[in-house]
Parts: C-alpha cells; structure tokens; sequence
C-alpha cells in the first residue's frame, strides 16, 4: 500500500490511454462460468459504465479487480503490463481503489482514523498533510471529509465522500464504484455524478456500476455491457454523445435483454382459457431489513389455467413475495386468498393442504436436506401427517412406496429412494421437489428461479412439465431471471422493481422484440408504472 507520508496529488496518465485491462479472462466457479472471455479496456479520464443484469459478472470483475480473486485464464493488464493481482493490497499498490455497495468504514472510528487505516505502522499519521490534501479534495471534488467526526454518525453519500477521499489520498489511478447510488437519494446520486465527473476530468479511470440506465447515460463516457458471464457489446464516447437518452436506453436495453442463442429447442407459447380467480394478493408489505427488500402494495391475481411470470433484477423483491404468499414471510398489510378463501393468516401446512405449494429457487439448503434420502425429502412437508405417519409412528413402507412412484412418474435418476439427496445431479433434485409440491391436491404453484442452474436438457424437461400444469388446469406463478423463459411461458408478465409491481404486460407472442424491449424498461425502472392487466 502507498504511505501516505510520500503520496501527493500528482497527474495521471493523459485522457484515453489505458489504466487496466482485462484480456481474454474466464472466471469459473463450481457449476458455473461467471466470466467468459471477457476483455475490457478502462482509460483513464473516463467514467467507464459496467451494466448487466445480477449474474452477469460484474462482481466478479470487480473482485478481480480489487485483488479478491483470480482469473482461471486470461489475465489483467496495469498500464499495458500483465499483472497478477493476487491481494487486496496488490491491487491498491497498483493504483486500483474500490469502493464496494456497502460501505468498508470501521463506523466507530474518526474519519481521520479511517483515512489513515491500514498504513505504515511505523511513524505517526501526518495529520498536517493530510489536512492540506484534504482541503485540496474539499476545493477541487466538493468533497466532505469532517476529519473528526465519529464515520458511523454520517449519513451513507457522506461516508462514501470518505472512501473517495481515502481512495485519492492513496493516489488511485482507477477508483471502481460498485452500485455506489444504490443507497443514495436522487439529489446524492446526481452529487456523486459530478464528482465522478470531476475525478475523470483530472484523468483517474473510473469504473461506475449501476443498474439505473438513467445514470449511465448521464454519467458515463462509455458503457460496456456483460450479459450472461459474456461481453454483450459496447457503447463508446463518440456513439454516446450522439444519443438522444431515450435512443441510449433503447440501446443498453437491447444489449442488456436482446434475444440469447440458449440452444434450447422450446415450443411457441400458446394462449391458454383463463378460468376463475385461483389466487389473489392485494396490498400485500412486509418489513425489510439491512440486507432484505421489503415488499410494498403488491396486488396481483393469477388464474386457473394460467402462467403469470413475474421478470425483474434479481433482487428487487421476488423471493420475499414468494414467501410472504407461501407464508414462510409475515405480512405488515395485505391478504392473500386462495380461491376466494383469506389465507393470509394460515400457517404454511394449512395453505399447502388447500392447494398452494411453492418451489423455492434454494433447492439444498432451503427445499431438501441433503443428507436425508429422496424417500425422506419426497414427504419433508407433510412430517406426522397421515398416511406417512399414524398416532405419530413413520410408516416407512408407504414412504418408500410414494417415493418410488414419484422416481417413476417425475424420471428421477437415482439408484434407489434411499440415497440421499445431496447425492443427486441439480435437475434430478428438483425433480424430486417439483414431485413432492404437486402430490395431494395442488391448485396453485409458485415456481421462483425453477430453472437456475440446470443443464439444457432439463431446463427443457422443466419447463415442459410448467407447461403442462397450467394444461391441467393449475394456476403458476413462475418467477423467473430469464427473460427468455418467461417470453416462452408466460401468458401475463409483472415486473418487480424494488418491491413493488411496477408494470403487468400481456405476453404478445408475435412481438418479442417488442415485449422484450417493454419488460427491460420496466426492469430498469425507465417506464411508467402502467398496469395493463
């Protein structure tokens, strides 16, 4: 790390010369390719926009970046040398500063205490330098840096204003925000876009993530795009100035959600008779927390016979709304009926016994155990209920027999009902779940991320078998990251934005383009919240 005793605001590299690279870099990790070939040039004087969906490889980018990880091939370049950052503090040696979506302050610290975190043991802090550059930073960058102020007692912009300063002291040649405005008033936001403004003006590189098209537009020289672990196109300073915002949108859109090449033969959707009301949530809010969206007025209906998919960044919400109808999440305001019946109060194994099963998109640690055998997860929910268990004695006969039936009807490869679970391939798992949710009288599923992480052949295989509840006559609420899969499924789509329902879109098959463009406005909250249900 630079000490600060020898540091000083000195120039950097002229504008368009470039600061770090990444060439040909592949980051794998066990199940998935997070970063495919990747490579990318960040030039100094330039706010360089990172857009893609959750998934997409942005932070695993940016934990190359930082020194937190290491790419399995390809390699990364420091003013055109291949570099190998194998630590946080190589990758500040080498003038790369990251300022993460959380804030990375020690809160019961002063800011002066904060600042001088981490360097050289072995003489005192220079209070008096580092005073004289901070008035630099608060006269050139509008930055400010209340040096004996306890941090936790500052607001987060102001914080964040600290980790700047901290990263400039440090002479950074390339400062990485990572979803910085997330937690930001808009007024903050468009703060932080002037001094990134200011910061790239003075020549740093600075790498800005966000998933506010908005923003990127207004803030950015060049935006590259990554989707699916791949670099999906760019847009550079000469296109981008050209672009009227709404031109621009359209643009990060199309690269964002544009037509995937999956490989997957899949069928034409085709519109389904809608019948009566299967399930109906209305006003539906649920508490947050540090790390969990709360939900907010959601109100939706799902028919029998139909497929509402609910589309939107990983993140906003879905998961919560999967369980605050399941009833694994208590509600603050709302109802949730089943067939006209109010629900909301029910327990989970009373709403399953009336016909609601959810599938949640945790298949191990959350919807099997994996050290209990299939015969044991295929009745995981309906534990000393008949006709497993009678007078509280498991009936281990019938289990078996129940489980067999499903390994046959679902095509479970496993070697016998009595391996455990944990033993089975991804798919074959959720099988076994997808068994056990539709056993008994189901009359509604919630389906949340039904395919992730599975292979071609039984994405294929599932969502065939979604096709054919909704045949027979079941309600599906398929919540889902892949636009794709919900353009093949859905008769309805809602888009979820920050905990709310922004926006319900009749599927029109004979216009995809159309539809995808629609629902990644939605997604990125550039469109009115229009309800067209």
């Amino acid at each position: 790390m630079r000490d600060l005793a020898r540091t000083s605001l000195v120039p950097l590299p002229a504008k368009g010369v470039e600061a770090v690279g990444l060439v040909s870099v592949t980051k794998r990790f066990p199940g998935v390719v997070a970063v495919d070939d990747v490579s990318l040039g960040i030039r100094s004087g330039e706010v360089h926009v990172l857009l893609g969906e959750n998934g997409a490889g942005k932070s695993t980018i940016v934990g190359m970046l930082a020194g937190l990880q290491l790419p399995d091939e390809g390699h990364l370049t420091v003013n055109g040398v291949p570099v190998r950052l194998a630590s946080p503090v190589e990758s500040l040696a080498a003038g790369i500063n990251t300022v993460f979506q959380h804030v990375m302050l020690v809160p019961t610290l002063t800011v002066f205490e904060n600042l001088v975190l981490g360097d050289a043991w072995w003489h005192r802090p220079p209070r008096a330098l580092i005073e004289a550059r901070i008035a630099e930073l608060q006269r050139d960058f509008g930055l400010r840096v209340p040096l004996d102020a306890i941090t936790g007692d500052l607001s987060l912009g102001e914080q964040q204003q600290i980790e700047i300063a901290r990263a400039l002291l440090r002479e950074s040649h390339v400062l990485i925000l990572d979803e910085a405005t997330s937690m930001l008033t808009p007024q903050g936001a468009d703060e932080l876009g002037e001094r990134m403004r200011r910061l790239a003006e003075r020549g740093l590189a600075v790498v800005f993530i966000t998933h506010k098209l908005s923003e990127a537009y207004r803030f950015g020289d060049r935006i590259s795009v990554l989707k699916q672990g791949r670099f999906a196109g760019e847009i550079g300073p000469d296109a981008l100035a050209a672009m009227a915002e709404k031109d621009a949108v359209d643009e990060m859109v199309q690269l964002m959600f544009g037509s995937s090449d999956t490989g997957l033969a899949s069928a034409a959707r085709q519109s389904r008779p809608r019948g009566a009301c299967s399930l109906k949530v209305s006003g539906l809010s649920t508490q947050g927390g540090v790390e969990e969206m709360a939900l907010s007025d959601i109100s939706l209906e799902v028919f029998a016979g139909e497929i509402l998919g609910v589309a939107g960044i990983d993140g906003n919400g879905q998961k919560q709304m999967a369980e605050a109808i399941a009833g694994q999440r208590p509600v603050t305001a709302g109802t949730v009926e089943l067939e006209s019946r109010n629900v909301t109060q029910e327990s989970v194994g009373k709403r399953r016994e009336l016909g609601l099963r959810y599938l949640t998109d945790d298949r191990l640690m959350e919807g099997s155990v994996g050290l209990f055998a299939v015969s044991e997860n295929t009745v995981l929910k309906e534990i000393g209920a008949p006709p497993f268990w009678s007078y509280g004695f498991e009936k281990p006969a019938r289990i078996a027999a129940h489980a067999r039936d499903l390994i046959q009807r679902f095509s479970v490869r496993t070697p016998g009902e009595a391996t455990p679970i944990g033993h089975l391939s991804g798919g074959n798992i959720q099988k076994v779940l997808l068994g056990r949710e539709l056993s008994g009288a189901a009359k509604v599923v919630v389906f949340n991320k039904p395919t992730y992480g599975l292979d071609m052949q039984n994405i294929a295989a599932s969502r065939q078998r979604i096709r054919d509840i909704a045949e027979g006559g079941m309600a599906v609420l398929l919540i889902s990251t892949d636009l794709d899969e919900l353009l093949e499924l859905a008769d309805r789509i809602a888009v979820m934005d920050r905990g709310r329902i922004c926006g319900v879109l009749d599927n029109d098959a004979t216009q995809p383009a159309e539809m995808r463009t629609a629902i990644g406005r939605l997604m990125v909250g550039e469109a009115p919240a229009e309800v067209d249900a």
